[in-house]
């Protein structure tokens, strides 16, 4: 063989062998920039999942708070409750002493049993019921007077309902 064939030969095949180099690297590259698609998306599903995690575990968080502020409300209301119940109870004692024809004790034990049978406990809230509004009684005797006063706040501490009677009281 000549050498002008044989160096003719070996320049074709290193132009063969370069252009099935650049030709693996194009198809390598296509690859890489396949891949680098394919990674972007799931990176960018993997970030609305954990913005979707994100909102769930504020929103939980929000519903938590405002379980706590519901409770610490209730607690609130419910002390506020027993001391108008109480200082209701004080109010009749005192105003049993006061009155020559009234026992102390024995009006402390009726307030007692009146509040019993009218289906609260000591808060005043409603026993048979589940709403966290509060109803507060009040029943006041002064010389020639009876009175007495009810009303009601909803769960929001708002009064609902107020009523007063009040009725002369005959001479023993």
């Amino acid at each position: 063989m000549d050498t002008g064939v044989i160096v003719a030969i070996v320049v074709g095949a290193l132009i063969l062998l370069a252009l099935l180099w650049f030709v693996g690297r194009a198809g390598r590259a296509r690859r890489h920039d396949t891949r680098r698609v394919e990674a972007r998306e799931i990176r960018r599903e993997a970030e609305v999942g954990r913005a979707q995690a994100d909102r769930t575990r504020a929103e939980a968080d929000a519903q938590g708070a405002e379980a706590r502020r519901q409770e610490a409300m209730a607690r609130e209301r419910s002390a506020t409750a027993d001391e108008q119940h109480r200082e209701a109870r004080e109010r009749h004692v005192e105003a049993a002493r006061k009155d020559p024809d009234a026992d102390p004790d024995e009006a402390a034990g009726e307030f007692d049993r009146q509040h019993t049978e009218a289906g609260t406990d000591t808060a005043g809230t409603d026993t048979a019921g589940t709403d966290q509004s509060v109803e507060h009684y009040e029943h006041t005797s002064e010389p020639g007077v009876e009175r007495e006063r009810r009303f009601e706040r909803d769960e929001d501490g708002e009064v609902v309902r107020d009523d007063e009677y009040e009725q002369p009281r005959g001479n023993r």
